[in-house]
């Protein structure tokens, strides 16, 4: 395997957990599947039998409950929502209004200068917050997050759209799509572009940061 290649599978298994994704991703998938094939009864049914599934797996190999719990609470609400609206497309409604919330934090947070991206990096990673503010580490992270908001709005507005028109196979292959596949996709070009200007920006690595190490600095070489 490519150096390249093994460095952004080993970030994003640090990053994003190796298991974590199956939990929030496989119900959604199912219930979209049997939705067009059997009806909405039997995809409510089937997504939360399979996540009642995984959650009784990982009690049994004592492994960690919060994905689990979390792919169960977002299939659940998505259902209320279908069952309340009386409409199919509503199961969508938690993934619309998520990414809408995500425009807006990335929006507001380029607006005072403490970009999304570089929030969530610190989220994930736990380096030392006052290093993603530094003058040349910062512009990275701006740029990234102008990226993920130029993707999450366009996506906003086909789902909008979709929703409106209650074109339900369509929003769900829309969905589908933007979700983990176009999800992951985002965070390569993410990386790949994000180390890239922080070696053009010549500041600090985390650990010069970290020692106070003086100008020049070597940079940050691995992880973003």
């Amino acid at each position: 395997m490519p150096d390249k290649a093994r460095e952004l599978l080993e970030e994003f298994r640090a990053v994003t957990g190796k298991v974590g994704l199956l939990d929030t991703i496989l119900p959604p998938i199912l219930f979209l599947l049997l939705n067009g094939l059997a009806g909405f009864t039997a995809a409510m049914i089937g997504a939360l039998g399979l996540s009642i599934v995984i959650a009784a797996l990982r009690l049994r190999r004592g492994q960690s409950l919060v994905y689990a719990l979390a792919g169960f609470g977002s299939v659940g609400l998505a259902i209320a929502l279908a069952l309340l609206l009386g409409r199919s497309e509503g199961f969508f409604l938690p993934a619309i209004v998520n990414g809408g919330l995500t425009v807006a934090l990335a929006f507001v947070s380029l607006l005072i200068r403490k970009p999304m991206v570089a929030w969530t990096s610190y989220l994930a990673r736990r380096w030392p917050l006052d290093w993603y503010w530094h003058e040349k580490v910062r512009p990275a992270y701006a740029e990234v997050t102008v990226i993920w908001l130029f993707y999450f709005a366009a996506r906003l507005f086909w789902q909008v759209s979709l929703f409106q028109g209650s074109e339900i196979d369509e929003l769900t292959l829309v969905n589908t799509l933007t979700g983990w596949p176009a999800t992951i996709a985002l965070l390569i070009i993410s990386y790949l572009y994000g180390t890239r200007r922080l070696a053009q920006l010549r500041g600090p690595s985390v650990e010069e940061f970290r020692s106070g190490a003086p100008a020049p600095w070597s940079g940050q070489r691995r992880g973003f």
